[in-house]
């Protein structure tokens, strides 16, 4: 936990002091192993990232003394669209490309993501914050990414992608795709990425009719996490 992240309702009185008891408080005595009078990083959900100093600590409960003087870091201009996977997978996922700065992500169906994943309490909002939350912490960050579920392939495709395309650079990741991802293209993205077994020709077809190019990220076959996070490194 690299960063303390703070919500309005940990404030007392007003924004200068907090007050935590939960999990956080855990992590700050058992693995930070922090005592009174030091300092940690903090920041406010959605809000600035500053400085926490201990000033009272109180049967696992800690009170700090905050200042909130930075702004986060600037965001990835980078749309993450991906086929729903394995949910264990998915959460890695969502933690790690919040870590990495992106700020909107979309999970959509294919012909060979499998149809008991949909059912998955990862996908209740509850549970997509709380590993969203996760990567903030670890990027030290405090904007919360959008996540938007779409289950029906055809119709986001044809009715809702062609939009959030525009002003972006749209590339669908294909293993036998016969252009070479491109490096630091400078300019904001829009990703595609498919299931494990990448999608199947109709579906690159809609993609590439919509606006997309077909890449591919090298000669080696790999995990749909592991590409994800090759494909964000390179481009970005």
């Amino acid at each position: 936990m690299n960063l303390i992240i703070l919500s309005k309702n940990d404030f007392i009185e007003d924004t200068k002091r907090a007050y935590i008891q939960d999990h956080r408080a855990a992590h700050i005595l058992n693995v930070n192993r922090s005592s009174m009078g030091d300092e940690l990083r903090v920041g406010l959900i959605g809000g600035n990232i500053g400085c926490g100093r201990i000033t009272c600590i109180e049967e696992g409960k800690i009170e700090m003394d905050v200042v909130l003087d930075g702004e986060p870091p600037a965001p990835l201009q980078f749309t993450l669209i991906s086929s729903m996977m394995r949910p264990r997978v998915f959460k890695r996922v969502l933690t790690q490309v919040a870590a990495m700065g992106v700020k909107k992500i979309i999970v959509i169906n294919s012909y060979r993501v499998e149809k008991s994943f949909w059912k998955s309490p990862v996908l209740e909002e509850e549970s997509l914050y709380k590993y969203l939350v996760k990567g903030l912490e670890q990027g030290q960050d405090t904007v919360v990414p959008e996540v938007l579920i779409r289950p029906l392939f055809k119709p986001f495709v044809e009715d809702e992608l062609p939009g959030i395309i525009k002003g972006t650079h749209p590339l669908v990741a294909h293993p036998y795709a016969s252009e070479l991802c491109p490096y630091n293209i400078g300019r904001p993205v829009t990703l595609a990425v498919g299931p494990e077994g990448g999608f199947i020709p109709y579906e690159v077809e809609k993609l590439i009719e919509c606006g997309f190019t077909a890449v591919n990220l090298g000669e080696r076959t790999l995990h749909v996490e592991s590409a994800i996070f090759g494909l964000i490194g390179r481009l970005m």
